[in-house]
């Protein structure tokens, strides 16, 4: 795992709501796998080629990551527009980077994070 659990625990309940909160940043919307809770998250999502890019920071064993690829979709707000996403795949460094545009940064090579999670938008 790239950054310690220690790190996302302080995350999920002290830096998330306040970002969800600023409105400042993409939030994905997801069901618990188990729970059935409805969880917000905000997120960094680069749109790639008929859909997203995730950057998963805490590997694609995070509750949100998780639940994404069980319930095989998330609804993602982004610009003020709402948009529903499916088909959640964990893809390789190398497939996400071919995947982003020249001038998204990449995650710091410090970081060793080798997992992303790509999603399709929904056809309307």
């Amino acid at each position: 795992m790239p950054m310690p659990g220690w790190w996302g625990h302080i995350n999920k309940r002290v830096f998330n709501p306040r970002a969800i909160a600023s409105g400042k940043y993409p939030v994905l919307t997801h069901v618990g796998r188990t729970s059935g809770t409805t969880y917000r998250t905000p997120m960094d999502a680069h749109p790639v080629d008929g859909g997203y890019l995730f950057v998963l920071v805490y590997g694609s064993g995070s509750d949100w990551a998780r639940n994404v690829l069980a319930a095989g979709r998330a609804q993602l707000r982004i610009g003020g527009e709402d948009l529903e996403l499916t088909a959640p795949r964990l893809v390789g460094q190398e497939e996400a980077f071919s995947a982003l545009a020249d001038d998204v940064k990449r995650p710091p090579k410090a970081l060793r994070i080798t997992e992303f999670l790509r999603m399709d938008l929904a056809a309307v």
